[in-house]
């Protein structure tokens, strides 16, 4: 099972083992320095668990791995069903690399003997997906399970909240479940910010300073690279210079860090000809609103003057949610029906060049990285008051005569939070792209 830090995994699992009403051990890994105290925590967590043989743990020190899943395996029932629970498994490999190799070994050797239900968990996702792969110990041993956040539809759901305040939510909660959980059904994103944003101990505030910490040092080269990407910078070298300079190496190295972990995306633009124009951006939504408003300022909160921080979120959120909002129409336009997008459209990208001129919101074309035939070109349009226009629309086709690909006879597509205006393209709304996400 894997999914993002602080999705709900765990609590999850431990619903479900609740549920079962089964016995159970439940042993959570954290970033130990050695083997000896992982080993140490297991036999602790072993001990306390409601497995039948729990007793055996009481007066063994077990040295390996190897030892001590081989007592874990006696400690089961042979005659009724019982679950064991690994989680934050990727600790336990960067501790041990032969731990993978040696937990396949006693579950063929032990685990499938009984009715046990082996889960591992991670919130490691390039490591948790490895897992499986061809070569590797587990390779279709196991089933895997994706616990995603919750998407823009489920979040109107949850908070019974129209659309485009659906939208705004899931830009500042991410769809973790923790924030959702304190957010007030009906309450706009401006009257849950009021109350969020000035109590340090909200779920807006330390979720993400939590699952930041355990994956980086705080003055660690990926931490620093990681928040000059969230305050807005996008390209290589303003990537080095905001994140102090960093040499072309250092700052590679992190970067390579950071996509393997799936932290930030390394996007190209999408048209009939390859760009090595290169833009960072950080994933997750909710890191994304928390790096640019929230973690750079927790001083001022924690003194008391959450006041001046949320100042500052309502004079930038229209500019900061009319960038923000683009990867979650992208990914509504991937869910929509064939027939709701123009004929041949199999990939959904920007452009951009290293001037920005253009720099368009939406193309479609009929495949990535390097389309043959561009099928759209689109513009958002994430205003409360101001309609999609005659302006936009002229705009848009400037655009397209720019885009490698395209010509008069490509499509135009207008994404708009507040309704289009003219005629001749293509028009979806809020509640279109919430539509895509709940179908």
């Amino acid at each position: 099972m894997r999914g993002r830090r602080r999705v709900g995994k765990s609590r999850l699992v431990e619903e479900f083992v609740e549920r079962a009403s089964v016995p159970h051990l439940f042993f959570t890994a954290s970033a130990q320095p050695t083997v000896a105290a992982d080993l140490a925590l297991f036999v602790e967590a072993a001990r306390a668990s409601s497995l039948p043989g729990a007793g055996l743990f009481t007066a063994q020190q077990p040295a390996t791995w190897d030892a001590a899943l081989t007592l874990l395996a006696a400690a089961l029932p042979a005659d009724r069903p019982a679950v064991v629970v690994l989680d934050e498994m990727p600790y336990l490999i960067a501790t041990d690399p032969g731990f993978e190799g040696t937990l396949q070994k006693v579950f063929d050797r032990e685990f499938s003997r009984r009715p046990v239900l082996l889960i591992c968990v991670g919130s490691d996702l390039a490591m948790m997906e490895a897992l499986n792969d061809y070569g590797r110990p587990f390779h279709q041993r196991a089933t895997e399970m994706v616990v995603p956040p919750l998407n823009p539809a489920d979040v109107a759901e949850m908070l019974d909240l129209p659309a485009p305040e659906a939208f705004d939510a899931h830009l500042v909660s991410g769809g973790l479940p923790l924030i959702l959980d304190e957010w007030p059904p009906g309450a706009s994103p401006t009257e849950y910010l009021a109350d969020a944003v000035v109590d340090p101990t909200s779920a807006l505030l330390v979720s993400a300073e939590r699952a930041l910490a355990a994956e980086f040092p705080p003055q660690s080269q990926a931490n620093l690279v990681l928040r000059a990407i969230g305050s807005g910078e996008r390209t290589f070298s303003l990537i080095a210079r905001a994140a102090g300079d960093l040499p072309q190496a250092s700052l590679t190295r992190a970067l390579r860090l950071l996509t393997g972990k799936r932290i930030v995306e390394a996007l190209i633009p999408l048209s009939t000809q390859p760009s090595r124009e290169t833009r960072y951006v950080v994933a997750e939504p909710y890191l994304r609103f928390w790096l640019s408003f929230l973690g750079p300022y927790l001083p001022e909160i924690e003194r008391g003057r959450g006041d001046l921080t949320l100042a500052r979120i309502t004079t930038s959120w229209t500019s900061w949610r009319g960038r923000a909002i683009e990867p979650a129409v992208r990914e509504a336009l991937r869910r929509l029906p064939a027939d709701r997008l123009p004929e041949g459209t199999s990939a959904i990208g920007g452009f951009w060049t290293r001037t920005n001129n253009p720099e368009i919101d939406l193309v479609g074309a009929d495949r990535e990285p390097v389309g043959r035939r561009v099928t759209f070109v689109g513009s958002i349009k994430w205003l409360e008051r101001r309609a999609f226009d005659g302006h936009d629309l002229g705009r848009l086709l400037l655009h397209r005569s720019l885009l490698p690909g395209a010509d008069e006879r490509t499509e135009l597509v207008a994404v708009s939070r507040a309704g289009v205006d003219v005629d001749g393209v293509r028009a979806l709304s809020a509640e279109d792209l919430l539509t895509a996400y709940r179908d």
